[in-house]
Parts: C-alpha cells; sequence; structure tokens
C-alpha cells in the first residue's frame, strides 16, 4: 500500500499532518520531505495524525524523530495521534512514547496547548531527557532498512 498525506491548519499556529497507509523504508522519504517543506514554511507546531497508519517500520520512527529536532530547534514540537494498539506498541518498545506526547484525537492534541497542564507531564519529562540523550537512534541509523 502506498502512503497518503494531507495537510491541513487545525488551529491557529498548529498544523496537522493525516498520514495513512504505509510508513516504511519506500515511503517515509515522502513523509521526511513534508515535514522539512513544513519547518521551511516556518510551521512549528505539528500534529502528525497516525489513524490511518497500516504499518510503520524503523524508518518511519526515525522520519518522526528527525522531523522533531527539527520542529525542537524552532521551540515547536510534534503531537502524534494514535489509538491503534500495534502502533502503539512500537513507540512503547522503542521507549518513543516517552518523547512524543501521543493523543486520542486531533481535538485532544489541540486542547492540551491551549491548557498546557492537560499535557502528560511524564510526556514533557521524557522528551527533555530524551533531547539530553540525543534522542536515542535519533534517526541517523534508521533511515537504512532493516
Amino acid at each position: 500500500m502506498d502512503l497518503v498525506l494531507n495537510e491541513y491548519s487545525a488551529a491557529p499556529g498548529r498544523t496537522v499532518i493525516a498520514v495513512g497507509g504505509e510508513i516504511d523504508v519506500y515511503t517515509a522519504p515522502r513523509l521526511r520531505e513534508m515535514l522539512i517543506r513544513l519547518v521551511d514554511e516556518e510551521k512549528y507546531h505539528l500534529i502528525v495524525d497516525m489513524e490511518g497508519v497500516e504499518f510503520l517500520d524503523s524508518t518511519g520512527l526515525g522520519v518522526l524523530v528527525g522531523g522533531l529536532k527539527r520542529v525542537r530547534s524552532h521551540d515547536g514540537g510534534i503531537d502524534l495521534v494514535c489509538t491503534q494498539g500495534r502502533i502503539l506498541r512500537i513507540f512503547r518498545i522503542t521507549g518513543l512514547s516517552k518523547v512524543f506526547s501521543i493523543f486520542d484525537s486531533v481535538e485532544q492534541a489541540v486542547a492540551s496547548h491551549a491548557h498546557p497542564d492537560s499535557r502528560p507531564a511524564e510526556a514533557a519529562e521524557a522528551a527533555e531527557a530524551a533531547e539530553a540523550a540525543g534522542a536515542a537512534g535519533s534517526g541517523e541509523t534508521a533511515d537504512s532498512p532493516e
């Protein structure tokens, strides 16, 4: 299956990338290009809606971490929307569930910034720890096929 990417604004200053299909070694470069373009357009507060993602490999994880590093260098962030157990499991196993804030809906992700105290506290602490540790496996090696 191919990768489908749709970009839209969910709120002022919040850009959503709705992703569908498979994020793998073949399709991840398209997501990377979109993230780079958004940063070039000075869009630093992103929400990646992964509800339509059917498959995610290490290359896809590397692209997300690389995107996070890009937006953080501009005091931005990437929130994820995902409720699928098989995809959430990948984030838990890799420890990235402590690096990214993961929400059940785009609306929850947007609301978390309207009320900063509603963001998962452990996510903010873990993000700082990951930043200090260089975001363990920051994508430099994740671009190679498994």
